[in-house]
C-alpha cells in the first residue's frame, strides 16, 4: 500500500511538471499520457523489487527451518514411542506399565501435531497435490494401521472400488481420524462396519454415541466430549476442513449408548464427474 502511494505520489509530480513545463494540448496528451503510466510501472516495479524482495526470502528462510525443525522432531519423538512399547513387553510392574503407556500417549499426541504443522504447511504453500486414488486402497491402508490398537473390536468392510478427485493424503488422514475415533468411543467387543454405496462412504460404530445437544460442538477445534479421552481433540476438526474444502457433505447419525454413523457423500469428488 505504502508503495502504490509513493508511485501516485511521484506520477503526480511528474505529470504535473510536464504539463507545466510544456503546453498542454490534445496532440500531447495521449504521448504525455502514456510516458506517466510507463513511469509509473516501471518505478512501481522498482519499489517493490527492493522492499518485498527481503521480506520472501525472510519468510522462505522461516518456512525452511520450521520444516527442518519438524523432521527434527519427528525422529526423537518415534524413537521414544519404539522403544517405550519394546519396554511394555519386558515390564511386569503395573506402575511402570501405566508411565509407559503415558510416555506412549504423549508421544501420539507429539506426532499428531506434527502431522497437522506438516500439512497445514504444505497448504499454505499450495503443495497439496491432487490425485485420482481409489478409496477402497485408503480405507484397507488405515484398517491395517489401526490393527494393533483396535482390541477386540471387529472392523468389518466390504471392498467396493470407486475412484475420486481430491488431495490423497488429506483424505488418508480423514478416514484414518474416523477409525480412530470409531474404536476410540467404542465398547467392549463392539464392531465398526464401514460401507461404500450410494456415492457415499458410512463409518459405523457401535459405541457410547453423542448425547444431542454436543452434535452442534464436536467439530470445533479441540472439542472433546469426554474430557478424560486421549488426544487433543482436533480429529473431528480436521475432517470437517477437509470436506468443506472439497465440497464433501457429512452427516452425522448418533444416538447416546447405541452408537454413531459418519456418512461422508462423496459424488461432488467422484472420478467420473472429472474426466
Amino acid at each position: 500500500m505504502i508503495v502504490v502511494v509513493f508511485t501516485i505520489l511521484i506520477v503526480l509530480v511528474v505529470y504535473n511538471f510536464i504539463t507545466t513545463r510544456f503546453s498542454f494540448n490534445q496532440d500531447n496528451f495521449l504521448p504525455i499520457s502514456l510516458f506517466v503510466l510507463i513511469l509509473g510501472g516501471v518505478l512501481y516495479y522498482f519499489l517493490s523489487a527492493q522492499l518485498f524482495e527481503p521480506l520472501f526470502k525472510s519468510e522462505e528462510n522461516i518456512e525452511n527451518q520450521i520444516k527442518e525443525t519438524l523432521h527434527e522432531l519427528n525422529t526423537p519423538v518415534a524413537t521414544i514411542q519404539i522403544n517405550s512399547k519394546i519396554l511394555q513387553k519386558k515390564e511386569s510392574d503395573e506402575k511402570n506399565i501405566s508411565r509407559l503407556k503415558r510416555i506412549d500417549n504423549s508421544c501420539d499426541i507429539l506426532l499428531n501435531l506434527y502431522n497437522q504443522m506438516e500439512y497445514n504447511i504444505k497448504e499454505q504453500i499450495d503443495s497439496v497435490s491432487i490425485d485420482e486414488f481409489d478409496v477402497d486402497d485408503i480405507v484397507e491402508k488405515s484398517m491395517i494401521k489401526h490393527n494393533d490398537i483396535k482390541g477386540d473390536i471387529t472392523i468389518s468392510y466390504e471392498k467396493k472400488p470407486f475412484l475420486i478427485v481430491a488431495d490423497k493424503n488429506g483424505f488418508e488422514r480423514v478416514v484414518d481420524n474416523l477409525l480412530s475415533n470409531a474404536i476410540k468411543y467404542n465398547k467392549k467387543d463392539g464392531k465398526i462396519i464401514i460401507t461404500l454405496e450410494e456415492n457415499t462412504l458410512k463409518v459405523e460404530d457401535t459405541g457410547v454415541g453423542i448425547d444431542t445437544e454436543n452434535l452442534f460442538h464436536i467439530f470445533d477445534k479441540y472439542y472433546q466430549e469426554n474430557s478424560l479421552s486421549s488426544g487433543i481433540g482436533l480429529g473431528l476438526n480436521i475432517i470437517k476442513a477437509y470436506c468443506d474444502r472439497y465440497k464433501i457433505d457429512i452427516k452425522i447419525d448418533s444416538n447416546k449408548d447405541e452408537g454413531t454413523t459418519f456418512s461422508l457423500n462423496l459424488e461432488g469428488v467422484k472420478w467420473q464427474q472429472k474426466r
